[in-house]
């Protein structure tokens, strides 16, 4: 990693009858193999440069890439609420550049395994040298082309990470490849998206302990006379949706009580003890009925649609 003055960073390959070229001036990659690192060097042109081994997060953004990327700011409350461990199973899907899939390997270990599947051949090979440049001992590391909508051939897998545009699709395939007490989790960029997957973990009575969040990162701007935020930061990216694989439940699941949560049967209803609040938990909200209509679970009326 080549770092200028102004902290720009550039990241380039050292091969020792290159020259790395920048607007700062030229330095054959000979001088700069076998130096420490940390080391700073003086182009032809006088200017000097700082060269650094690439961290993770640094290799991350500015490798190349052919989709978006999840970034770093994502990527690590990914692997902790997703309680991703050395020695595990971790099946993907959605690869895209690479980026997740690196931070994936990294908490695995050697002796994790990560399974990823992927629609698209160009993304699959742009990912895997992108991988292959950091990680080039990643022999843990399998790419399936194929579309996980279609079905997962893999059992008692730790964890489920995805990365697809429609997640829910995959809810009810990933329940049998889960082990008890295994892990789903999935990243989307709308809110629209997080409804659909939240509604459809809540309806599978194999899942538990559905949460889902956002992570906000903000800088800060540090002089001798001023502390202050930055003017700009990393803001929405994109939403992260985690469940727990259980035995399923025996409660009624969202869908059947909104089939049966009806304004004529209420009173009915009330017979069965806490229904109500049962209803209210599973529906998330007080008052959502059916048909159109709010209904007050607490006062028992019925209020015409605002």
């Amino acid at each position: 990693m080549a770092i200028d003055s102004r902290g720009r960073e550039r990241l380039i390959k050292l091969d020792a009858r290159q020259v790395h070229q920048s607007h700062l001036g030229n330095m054959p990659h000979s001088n700069i193999i076998g130096q420490e690192e940390g080391c700073r060097l003086k182009t032809h042109s006088g200017k000097e440069v700082l060269f650094l081994r690439p961290t993770l997060f640094q290799y991350i953004m500015n490798m190349k890439r052919s989709s978006q990327i999840i970034y770093p700011k994502d990527i690590g409350p990914i692997l902790l609420h997703g309680d991703i461990y050395p020695g595990a199973t971790v099946l993907e899907s959605g690869i895209g550049s690479g980026a997740l899939a690196l931070g994936l390997l990294r908490a695995l270990g050697p002796t994790g395994r990560l399974i990823s599947y992927e629609l698209r051949q160009d993304l699959a090979t742009r990912a895997e040298r992108n991988i292959r440049a950091f990680m080039p001992q990643a022999s843990n590391h399998t790419i399936k082309l194929g579309d996980i909508y279609e079905g997962i051939q893999e059992r008692e897998v730790d964890r489920i990470v995805l990365d697809l545009p429609e997640p829910w699709q995959v809810v009810g395939l990933a329940a049998p490849a889960l082990r008890m007490g295994g892990i789903f989790l999935a990243y989307v960029p709308t809110a629209l998206q997080l409804h659909r997957l939240h509604m459809a973990l809540a309806d599978d009575p194999q899942y538990e302990l559905i949460e889902s969040f956002e992570v906000l990162e903000r800088t800060w701007h540090i002089a001798p006379t001023s502390v202050r935020p930055d003017h700009r930061m990393v803001a929405h990216t994109g939403f992260i949706t985690r469940a727990t694989r259980c035995s399923a439940r025996t409660s009624r699941t969202r869908a059947e009580l909104l089939a049966v949560f009806t304004a004529t049967q209420r009173e009915a209803l009330k017979s069965e003890g806490d229904v109500e609040d049962e209803v209210a938990e599973v529906l998330g909200m007080t008052g959502m009925g059916t048909g159109g209509r709010m209904i007050d679970l607490t006062l028992g009326d019925e209020e015409e649609p605002r």
